[in-house]
């Protein structure tokens, strides 16, 4: 007789081959009851964490540095959180939460499209650590499971095919994680050395003059020479979103145009 396994009611048995971060952001991982820090539980554990990427990067964040914030021993984490890394899934799942409402259905899919990808960029320069985190496999945990889920339901009325909306998503979310590691990068460059980004791109700007000054770049002397980049400085907000916006029209315009070819 083959014996069964005993679970307790309500209780899922995690899929095979799921990863045990993934799981336990499914809520498929089974945690303990008791034991000596009994007070202890994930989302404090996670909340921990996510307040050190924050505010120091996600390279502050260890087991130990956590436990410490906590108030308690690395290995009572253990009991909760099996390593780095399933900590890692936990927090990207966390801080990206659940999409935000967009607008009605009815108005087509670029509005909805355009919503999905500023809520998106939103939450990654909240959290800009998230860009940092390798990507070992396609979204699996729950809420990038929600924020695909969204994406797609946004492009069903489309006329691509699977194949196509895969790729729109793919292409869209890897410009907004573009976008955000390149301020990822200013961000880490800026603290490194105590400058305002504002200035060291005036500082290139001139060294850039100065180098092509001569020689065979007449494309770049007659953009220096425009005077529009001087203008687009001073209308520039910190996080660049002039500059995303233009990008994501662009992306857009290009899926319009098969949409509308497919659909002719």
């Amino acid at each position: 007789m083959v014996e069964r396994e005993q679970r307790t009611p309500g209780e899922q048995r995690p899929l095979d081959g799921l990863p045990a971060g993934v799981a336990a952001a499914w809520g498929l991982k089974e945690r303990p009851g008791k034991g000596p820090a009994r007070a202890l539980d994930v989302r404090r554990i996670v909340a921990a964490a996510i307040g050190v990427a924050d505010a120091e990067g996600l390279a502050a964040v260890s087991m130990s540095r956590v436990a410490t914030e906590i108030g308690v021993s690395t290995m009572a984490l253990y009991r909760y959180v099996a390593s780095k890394e399933e900590l890692l899934v936990l927090m990207e799942d966390a801080a990206i939460g659940t999409p935000p409402a967009g607008p009605p259905s009815g108005e087509g899919w670029r509005p909805g499209i355009e919503h999905w990808a500023r809520a998106y960029r939103a939450v990654l320069l909240r959290h800009l650590w998230i860009v940092r985190i390798p990507i070992g496999s396609p979204p699996l945990s729950r809420h990038n499971v929600e924020w695909m889920e969204y994406a797609l339901a946004q492009l069903a009325a489309t006329g691509l095919d699977a194949e196509e909306k895969l790729g729109v998503m793919v292409t869209i979310s890897g410009y907004v994680r573009s976008d955000v590691a390149l301020h990822a990068d200013i961000d880490q460059a800026t603290r490194a050395s105590g400058t305002e980004w504002s200035d060291v791109e005036k500082r290139y700007w001139g060294l850039l003059s100065e180098l092509t000054a001569t020689g065979d770049f007449p494309a770049i002397r007659a953009l220096l020479a425009s005077g529009e980049l001087a203008d687009a400085a001073e209308a520039a907000d910190t996080e660049g979103t002039a500059e995303f916006e233009f990008g994501l029209s662009v992306i857009l315009d290009g899926i319009e145009a098969r949409i509308s070819a497919r659909n002719r």
